[in-house]
């Protein structure tokens, strides 16, 4: 650990994401220097646009599946480049398959040449629909590997298979988190996730689509939590995988209630067909980040909800964004 402290430079690969760019604002927080590497496909250059200005960071448009090449060594890498919104990886799966399996492999050859120390951004999605509850880090998954959302689920369960692989073959420096549906300002209204299609239905006052009956359940985790936990895994000895996400599970008609009261709106609820392969239960069993990583989410989910809605009214005052309505809710992801 105080090697990793001495260190300075972190590499974020999909650093211009919604995850990616909290995740640069708070190493740069901490006094690192940040390299932000993203080709921009699904990430924005808006969200670091304000970190451009600061001269510990720099912007690298690249994309992971091609070898990266930075001209300067980096002590930490974080890999978080891939599509992670329903919307995103339907729409890209090819892309997302290669950004799980070249990305990572290309992310790990540069860590190991480096001899830094690399975290893997996985996802709950390895967990599938699964059948024990909550998820402990043993628990092997339950994943259709055909199905509409594998292109997703595969490219990670392979992404923690050939980060393992390296850490055994060449002794990399490598840790897997377990990223469970993280929330919060930055992300974009039409991404298809749970809670920017309520949040933009109720600014519209627009009935919720609501996919299934809605008594599935998801954990909800701010986006600060998320990237707090990334750094403490870092600079942790642990490889993991590791869970990161919000043990206070809720059902999607209670997130729809939450967010209509605090929007001050009247629930409606436009009940959808249910989606293939959608879990029913998604909660992560968060004592091992406890325990070894002296880490646990800090935000209630009322108050980031509100403060993810008042980004959402912000935006749509200023007309800096556009929120249309998303044809339909989807309560699944990152």
């Amino acid at each position: 650990m105080g090697v990793l402290n001495r260190r300075r430079t972190a590499l974020v690969t999909g650093g211009a994401g919604f995850v990616g760019s909290h995740l640069c604002e708070r190493l740069l927080a901490r006094g690192w220097r940040v390299v932000c590497l993203d080709n921009l496909s699904t990430g924005s250059a808006r969200n670091i646009e304000h970190l451009t200005v600061v001269p510990e960071f720099r912007f690298v448009e690249a994309d992971v599946t091609e070898p990266l090449e930075l001209g300067e060594r980096t002590d930490l890498v974080f890999h978080l480049a891939s599509p992670a919104s329903p919307r995103d990886y339907l729409r890209l799966p090819l892309e997302t398959l290669r950004a799980g399996s070249l990305g990572t492999e290309h992310a790990l050859r540069l860590a190991t040449a480096c001899d830094a120390r690399l975290v893997l951004a996985s996802t709950s999605e390895v967990y599938g629909d699964p059948e024990v509850h909550p998820q402990p880090e043993s628990y092997p998954g339950r994943v259709n590997p055909v199905g509409p959302r594998s292109v997703y689920d595969e490219a990670k369960r392979y992404a923690e298979a050939i980060t393992a692989a390296y850490r055994r073959e060449f002794g990399t420096r490598t840790a897997i988190a377990r990223i469970f549906n993280t929330y919060g300002p930055r992300m974009r209204a039409d991404d298809g996730r749970l809670v920017p299609t309520f949040i933009t239905q109720a600014l519209r006052d627009r009935p919720f689509t609501v996919n299934g009956n809605g008594t599935q359940t998801r954990s909800l985790c701010y986006v600060d939590d998320t990237a707090d936990g990334l750094i403490a895994l870092a600079l942790s000895d642990a490889h993991g995988p590791v869970n990161l996400g919000n043990p206070d599970e809720r059902s999607v008609l209670e997130i729809a209630e939450l967010i209509a009261a605090l929007a001050g709106v009247d629930l409606r609820v436009d009940f959808r067909p249910e989606l293939q392969d959608d879990p029913r239960q998604r909660c992560p069993d968060v004592r091992t980040a406890r325990g070894l990583l002296r880490w646990e989410p800090v935000v209630s989910v009322e108050e980031g909800l509100g403060r993810t809605l008042e980004w959402f009214r912000e935006e749509a005052s200023a007309g800096a964004r556009d929120v249309s309505v998303p044809v339909g809710g989807r309560p699944a992801g990152r």
